[in-house]
């Protein structure tokens, strides 16, 4: 039965090539625009560094100044600050002390470092072996003006502000927000400060999948529970399809009697598939509701997270119009034995650390029922499985995806 199943690498390309970037951009100032979405590539409009300086603490000079052999004895002639520049020609048989950062005096070309010079009152000895050009950071040597700093599609990050803090730019065009509807739905369902009856739980589905949107830096439109009722899930979609450009549903994804969500799709929209060779998380719908992208995700805890990392949010970096890379795959050994049933590609939950000897080792973080929302909570990595792979012995090498490298 799972071989008409697609595959997790067919779903998740089914699901990228279905979204178009989002059109709409807007200026954000540059301490707000850590996480946003670059819209243009930024481009430098100065040289960084604006001048040639020193790299280090030491004596600036013209390079036809170094001895060849033997040692050389210079004038010092001033002091050059970081901001506050020696504004005289040192000439020939002369040189300036100068500190890291302070502007190349004219003429000078190259920095010997204090530590290998030795001064005596006005003058200093310098040895041979220096090169021309040594110690001086050139101007542009970082970015040279018109060349790109950060280029369209790029999710800021902290050393990304400072960079362009360090051009000048006070404001970055960015892609608009996604709008982002989600609701849960299930009869047995209590938000946060209810009271438990009999048969109910509290509602996690909701307060995973925010914070996950929370960090993409997405706008989000909390639906809260909907009831287990076909005119309740209609309208539930309704709404959220026309506020919205992401709908996800968690729960009622599946072929029970009170799953409605793939009949509402049906309805409303269009159904691009609605189950996937993947453990956890075989029910996921996807596809289209108006103009608003619709993920009805599976309801147990795990599925919920599993799916929207494979899915979810490479489709949501699309939309943002950032450049979306498959998640980066790494090889480590498994410290214990992991059962698998070939058929379905396997998200295990796993915690990768360094062992004794300084080598990645992941463990299984134990129970990896769908349910299990502690072997997430424990876990910094999914252990990948292969759909054909069976059974892992300890040792084995095995395929591992950094939750931080996912988000």
């Amino acid at each position: 039965m799972t071989s008409s199943l697609l595959s997790a690498d067919e779903a998740r390309q089914r699901i990228l090539g279905a979204v178009q970037p989002l059109g709409e951009r807007e200026w954000i100032e540059l301490r707000m625009a850590l996480g946003r979405v670059t819209a243009e590539d930024v481009r430098s409009t100065l040289n960084i560094p604006p001048y040639a300086n020193s790299a280090m603490d030491g004596y600036a000079l013209a390079a036809g100044d170094l001895p060849v052999s033997g040692t050389r004895e210079l004038r010092v002639v001033g002091t050059a600050y970081a901001g506050r520049p020696y504004s005289e020609t040192p000439q020939a048989g002369e040189c300036v002390r100068i500190m890291t950062g302070a502007l190349l005096p004219a003429g000078a070309d190259t920095v010997v470092m204090q530590e290998q010079v030795w001064r005596n009152g006005e003058a200093v000895s310098i040895g041979a072996g220096h090169k021309r050009g040594q110690h001086v950071r050139a101007a542009g040597e970082d970015i040279a003006a018109g060349q790109v700093a950060v280029p369209a599609g790029k999710r800021l990050t902290p050393a990304d502000l400072g960079l362009l803090a360090s051009l000048g730019i006070e404001k970055v065009s960015a892609v608009r927000r996604p709008r982002v509807a989600i609701f849960s739905t299930g009869d047995e369902l209590r938000s946060l400060g209810e009271t438990l009856k009999p048969g109910e739980i509290y509602d996690s589905n909701r307060y995973t999948v925010h914070g996950m949107l929370s960090r993409l830096d997405t706008a989000v439109h909390d639906l809260g529970v909907v009831r287990d009722q076909r005119e309740a899930v209609r309208n539930a979609v309704r709404q959220a399809s026309h506020a919205a450009d992401v709908v996800i549903s968690s729960g009622g994804a599946s072929v029970g009697d009170t799953d409605f969500i793939k009949q509402t799709l049906e309805e409303l929209g269009q159904v691009d598939f609605w189950q996937v060779a993947m453990k956890p998380g075989k029910p996921l719908a996807f596809g289209k509701v108006g103009s608003a992208l619709f993920f009805g995700l599976p309801g147990n805890p795990v599925s919920v997270m599993a799916t929207f990392y494979q899915f979810v949010q490479p489709a949501l970096r699309r939309l943002m119009g950032e450049s979306v890379a498959l998640p980066l795959m790494i090889k480590v050994v498994c410290s214990g034995p992991l059962k698998k049933a070939p058929g379905r590609t396997e998200f295990q939950r796993g915690r990768v650390e360094s062992d004794a000897n300084g080598n990645l080792v992941v463990h299984s973080t134990g129970d990896q029922g769908s349910g299990i929302l502690t072997s997430m909570s424990r876990a910094n990595c999914f252990i990948v499985l292969p759909a054909e792979r069976s059974n892992v012995e300890a040792g084995s090498l095995v395929d591992i995806q950094l939750f931080d490298g996912l988000i």
